[in-house]
């Protein structure tokens, strides 16, 4: 299958070895990967904000630069349900039929990475081999608007070596929401606060998500608090294997 990566602009800048594990992943389960240059923002972070005109001209460039695309794939949870809760809304401000129409088209072929791979190939076990103790944080967006249920679990419970341990009040947000930790610091440090305590409780040397969004919050805290445990995106766990 052809698979465009839409990487998103958070894992480009800041995460670009996630970006690197899930072509990694993709061709090695026998997949052509191709990186679109012309890619941008996606706008979740001008819709969320209240910028929401701002955000149709991005809306515009994803469905131009990935219409023809037969797989949209990426490893953000957080990015894929903007696209898919949101654009139509989008298109729907812009009063824009022709946007609409194209938004209605190139939808249903956005995936999130561990959707893709469970749901549409029917793949569970990636030969992923990870020799660490890891405790799983189900993000807000993949948990509660994306639904991929299982989908990450049932992949990591396939890693060789692994010694996967379940997460106490896992369901819980951690406190990112994006400009939420910032503009409710407070609320957003005592639920961060929770969630650290949660993980320690594992005992796990890694924590994992689906978004580096909520894995850069919790990791900076661990990190303040010499907690010891190391946080890595799902697709850099899948793409590892004995050799590397």
């Amino acid at each position: 299958m052809q698979i465009s990566l839409f990487i998103t602009c958070f894992n480009d800048t800041l995460f670009p070895e996630t970006g690197k594990a899930t072509v990694q992943l993709l061709e090695r389960l026998g997949h052509t990967v191709e990186f679109p240059m012309e890619q941008t923002c996606c706008g979740q972070m001008h819709y969320n904000t209240g910028y929401q005109e701002e955000a149709i001209p991005l809306v515009r460039k994803f469905v131009e630069v990935f219409g023809d695309a037969e797989a949209i794939v990426a490893p953000s949870a957080s990015c894929v349900a903007m696209v898919h809760e949101f654009y139509h809304k989008v298109a729907e401000r812009a009063r824009d039929e022709q946007l609409a129409k194209r938004v209605e088209e190139v939808t249903p072929r956005v995936f999130e990475l561990s959707q893709f791979l469970v749901d549409e190939l029917g793949v569970e076990d990636v030969g992923a081999y990870y020799p660490h103790r890891v405790t799983y944080h189900p993000t807000c967006h993949s948990l509660r608007m994306l639904e991929v249920g299982d989908a990450p679990l049932t992949l990591l419970r396939n890693v060789r070596g692994i010694d996967l341990v379940e997460l106490p009040a896992a369901e819980e947000c951690c406190g990112f929401g994006g400009t939420f930790a910032i503009k409710n610091a407070d609320t957003s440090m005592a639920m961060l606060g929770d969630k650290i305590r949660h993980i320690k409780d594992t005992e796990a040397e890694v924590c994992i998500a689906a978004d580096n969004s909520c894995l850069m919050h919790i990791g900076g805290a661990l990190q303040r608090q010499r907690g010891g445990v190391k946080t890595v995106h799902l697709a850099e766990i899948l793409a590892s294997t004995e050799e590397n």
